[in-house]
């Protein structure tokens, strides 16, 4: 079980990474621990990539609506001009974000702050995703999601699509993947 750490001034900053496939509640985790932050009081900034439109402009918002507001960036170097005196910073959709993502991250955390960031792991063909692996090497706190498999009711780890399109970045919900455990994601392959 995860025990969140709480941040105060003049304290340590840490990174979190909230990592697993689609539909496996990594959004939901985010929100979670982001409004517990809130409940004790603490700064708390939230970021999600401009790209991600999908449930709406601005909130964060997971697979079961439930939502959070955000600050939809460009680029991962705005969060440093938009985090002053900020004690918690919650970043969405992390796989979308630029190379800087892990360097800011550090920074950010070097400051004190409570990092903390939810992504896909993997992407559509089972490779690592984005700046996700590696902000899994620099993190201090790691919970990886699993989702349940659509076809055989196992633990899904992978994001399978159900398209024929071959493009890395193809925003989507069930109607472009389904959640699916190793054996099932690679069925289709053989």
């Amino acid at each position: 079980m995860f025990i969140e750490p709480r941040a105060k001034p003049g304290k340590k900053g840490w990174i979190e990474v909230i990592c697993g496939p689609m539909f496996s509640g990594k959004t939901e985790e985010l929100i979670r621990r982001l409004k517990r932050a809130q409940i004790a009081n603490l700064k708390v900034e939230i970021f999600k990539p401009m790209i991600d439109t999908r449930y709406d402009e601005e909130n964060i918002v997971s697979h079961n609506e439930n939502a959070i507001p955000s600050t939809p960036i460009s680029n991962s170097q705005n969060m440093l001009l938009l985090s002053s005196g900020t004690e918690v910073i919650g970043i969405d959709e992390a796989q979308f974000f630029d190379d800087e993502l892990p360097t800011v991250c550090e920074l950010l955390a070097r400051r004190g702050i409570r990092v903390i960031v939810a992504g896909l792991d993997m992407d559509f063909k089972g490779k690592p995703f984005g700046q996700i692996p590696n902000l899994l090497c620099t993190a201090e706190y790691i919970t990886k999601l699993h989702a349940i498999c659509v076809r055989c009711g196992d633990i899904a780890s992978h994001s399978y699509r159900k398209t024929e399109q071959e493009v890395t970045l193809l925003l989507g919900e069930k109607d472009h993947y389904e959640p699916r455990c190793r054996s099932c994601f690679y069925n289709d392959e053989i």
